[in-house]
């Protein structure tokens, strides 16, 4: 037997060596979906432009909005009048508008309100939110500062102390890439697992394969681990992008990772398998794997959308979802730590369905033609 199943791997990497779709799924891939998300997906609002706009500048005006200039989440746009200003806004060119009023030094001097205007363009509203957070940010700042420079009494009576925990830079990218790892992992599990079967009926070499003493267990365990080392391999290179390409931290224990990366990568393969299996074509276990395993890793996992704010109905569904668990399991690992308390259900969750989708594959699959 064990003859056999080394023969069914050698056999399997030949054939991965001799087809470079194989390849480019388990190490391209995963470069270029790192990279493109990495670099190019951001939840974080920076350099946003934003119209300034002082009905008198005056010194006191002047120095509040010289806040702006210093901050590295604005690109100041001064303007004249306020119509101007809500042009722009309404063309887009700015997210928006800080108006001061031409009394705003007099009352500020005169011990009175002056009120600060902002209008922020609602359209996104996560960049509305993050921009009035932003502004708020740099007029605290100032009042501190003009507090401090002229000996007054603070403007704030309660001095507000933020502490952020196992993120503190505060990086979308640091929250992005561990569970980008969880969807390349899904893509490179389901998609190649998922041509396997399909391409040996299409191809007439599972006919030969059944004519030889091996059994179809034998068959599916060379494939699952030739493809499992293959998708360690994906795991190997994203990990290492994560880690000294992006600056993610690796709080966590390296080999808990491997043990749960083990887990739903053995999970993906018996989902990609059960596919192949069933369909036994190419093209159409191509396109429900990329439906039923790629989509659900992506929209229902909380690797982008937080699943709390999804209605209660997504959020059961959301169980159903093996990336789900992979996602928390990794974000914590990644940012946390080895907390017990998120991992382990997580992994006993991955535990069960990778046995239930293996479970299946092997149960509906038999050595017969038909």
């Amino acid at each position: 037997m064990n003859r056999r199943i080394t023969a069914l791997v050698r056999k399997e990497f030949i054939q991965v060596i001799r087809d470079p779709s194989s390849i480019a799924i388990a190490f391209v891939l995963p470069v270029i979906l790192l990279l493109l998300f990495g670099y190019g997906v951001s939840l974080d609002a920076k350099r946003v432009p934003l119209a300034l706009v002082a009905e008198r500048p005056d010194p006191a005006a002047q120095s509040f909005l010289s806040g702006f200039y210093r901050s590295p989440y604005f690109v100041p746009v001064p303007v004249e009048r306020m119509a101007d200003a809500e042009r722009l806004l309404e063309a887009g060119a700015v997210k928006g508008i800080v108006h001061l009023r031409a009394d705003f030094g007099r009352r500020l001097l005169g011990g009175g309100e002056a009120p600060i205007q902002l209008i922020v363009d609602g359209i996104d509203a996560n960049t509305a939110r993050l921009v009035q957070g932003y502004v708020t940010d740099v007029w605290l700042t100032w009042l501190q500062r003009r507090a401090d420079a002229e000996r007054l009494p603070a403007a704030i009576p309660i001095p507000l102390e933020s502490r952020i925990w196992y993120n503190a830079e505060v990086e979308s990218r640091n929250f992005l890439v561990p569970g980008l790892i969880a969807v390349i992992m899904t893509l490179i599990g389901a998609l190649l697992t998922a041509l396997v079967i399909a391409r040996e009926w299409e191809r007439g070499t599972m006919e030969a394969l059944m004519s030889t003493p091996v059994t179809m267990g034998e068959i599916l365990l060379g494939k699952i681990v030739t493809y499992f080392l293959l998708g360690t391999g994906g795991l190997l290179l994203s990990v290492a992008m994560a880690l000294w390409l992006f600056d993610v931290p690796l709080r966590g224990s390296f080999w808990l990772l491997w043990l749960g990366a083990s887990l739903f990568l053995l999970t993906a393969l018996g989902m990609g398998l059960l596919i192949s299996t069933v369909t036994r074509n190419q093209f159409v276990a191509g396109q429900i794997a990329i439906i039923v395993t790629f989509l659900p890793a992506f929209i229902l996992s909380g690797f982008i959308f937080e699943i709390r704010s999804m209605p209660t109905a997504i959020q059961w569904l959301t169980h159903l979802v093996p990336a789900r668990y992979f996602v928390a399991f990794l974000q914590t690992v990644f940012l946390a730590g080895d907390i017990g308390a998120v991992i382990w259900p997580n992994l006993a969750a991955l535990a069960v369905m990778a046995a239930l989708f293996l479970g299946r594959t092997w149960q509906i699959s038999r050595k017969r033609l038909e």
